[in-house]
């Protein structure tokens, strides 16, 4: 009984490293809708690929995108003082980001914070079940969010 209960979850192991480094293993696949929760903001981002090659991910649904007069929220923490007037669920997260084939993740770009107005340095990749990590560090603090993929 226990060399059954070893050889199913060595085989779960298995299927769950496979499944992880299929989807790390090919840059596009970062490429779609994903929805997201942010503290208690609920969001979805998509993701494309640009001209040069890199990926960008923007804003294209939040759940509160109006205020309690039905104003659309803004970025008004925004460093850039000309994005503070941007709709909120139209923000650009991060751009330029390139796919790393050595490490088998997504990095070398900056992803933006619009709750706190900040950029941090950016890293992305597939979790065994199938979520996107996007972990964000800036003067050696992170963290990370966990995007769940639509249409897979």
């Amino acid at each position: 009984m226990k060399r059954i209960i070893l050889l199913l979850l060595t085989l779960f192991c298995i299927g769950t490293i496979t499944a992880q480094n299929t989807l790390n293993n090919k840059a596009d696949n970062i490429i779609g809708t994903y929805s997201g929760k942010q503290g208690s903001d609920k969001f979805k981002v998509k993701i494309v690929k640009l001209k040069n090659g890199t990926y960008q991910g923007q804003v294209t649904w939040l759940e509160h995108s109006t205020d309690s007069k039905g104003n659309k929220i803004l970025d008004t923490k925004n460093p850039d003082k000309n994005l503070r007037s941007k709709p909120a669920d139209c923000i650009v997260l991060f751009s330029g980001l390139k796919y790393n084939a050595k490490k088998k993740h997504w990095d070398d770009a900056k992803i933006y914070d619009p709750q706190r107005g900040i950029r941090a340095n950016m890293t992305a990749v597939f979790t065994s079940d199938g979520r996107l990590r996007i972990k964000g560090s800036l003067f050696g603090i992170s963290e990370s969010v966990y995007w769940n993929k639509e249409n897979k």
